[in-house]
Parts: structure tokens; sequence; C-alpha cells
């Protein structure tokens, strides 16, 4: 796979370059693709959300060398991964698709254990994992709130 491609992937298709909150508008690309998700079974989703973390693990890696740090700002791959897990076996309602991009963006930034440790992971695992957990964490919310209010 060539810089370039690393690079669009890893960045989300640019998303990454924003100047203000990349890490936002990288789960606002998120957005895009659970709404385009929502339009198959689940079983669909889980294998898209599986193959997606995995090709994110791997680009995450080979972009943090092209740009020489351990988790660069413009990696954004790894919020889309964090909201899709969000975002898993939820109804696709515009109420949950806030609440899960305000939930996930939250415990994105605050990282409450074990988010934080796990960015000492090596490579692409300490630039994933960390969301992943943020989407745990969302998903857990979202999970009991979709099921107490309805």
């Amino acid at each position: 796979m060539g810089k370039w491609l690393i690079k669009t992937f890893a960045s989300f298709f640019y998303l990454g370059y924003s100047p203000i909150a990349p890490g936002t508008a990288g789960t606002v690309g998120a957005v895009i693709v659970f709404y385009y998700l929502t339009k198959f079974p689940p079983f669909i989703y889980v294998s898209f959300l599986i193959g997606f973390i995995i090709l994110s693990l791997w680009v995450s890696t080979k972009a943090s060398l092209l740009y020489r740090t351990a988790d660069p700002r413009q990696i954004v791959v790894d919020e889309v991964c964090g909201y899709l897990v969000t975002m898993l076996l939820i109804p696709p309602s515009l109420m949950n698709i806030i609440l899960g991009f305000a939930l996930f963006r939250f415990f994105d930034i605050v990282k409450p254990p074990p988010a934080r440790s796990s960015e000492r992971l090596p490579g692409g695992f300490g630039i994933v994992a960390d969301d992943i957990v943020a989407g745990i964490y969302a998903n857990i919310i979202l999970q009991i709130s979709t099921r107490v209010i309805g």
C-alpha cells in the first residue's frame, strides 16, 4: 500500500487534517459510515467492523511511521473504529446517533481506565485501542438507555 493511500485511509479521507478538532471531524465521518451500514443486517455490520478494525490497526502503524510520531493527530481512522463500536447493535435513530457521538467523544477525551493505559500499546494497537475502549463504554450506556428510555 502506497504512502498516499495509507495517509488517505489513516486520516479518513483527509478529515484528520482538519485544523480544528480532527478527532471530532473523524467522528463525523464515522456517522456517515454508520448511516450506510444501517442498511445492512447486523452480521454485515459486525463483519465490516472486525475487518475495518484490523485494517485500521495495520494502517495506523504504517501511518505513525510515515508521520514519525507515536499517535499523530492526522490519524482519525481510530475514531471511526470507536464510533462504530459505540453504535454496535444500537437502533439507528437521530437521538441515538447524536447521543452516541457525544458519549464517544466524551469517553475518547476523558479516557477512563483502561483507555489511557491502552495508548501505551505499540504501534497501531496503541492508536486504536483507546478508541475501542471509549466505544465500549459509550455502547454500554447506549444499550442501557435504549432499553430503559426506549
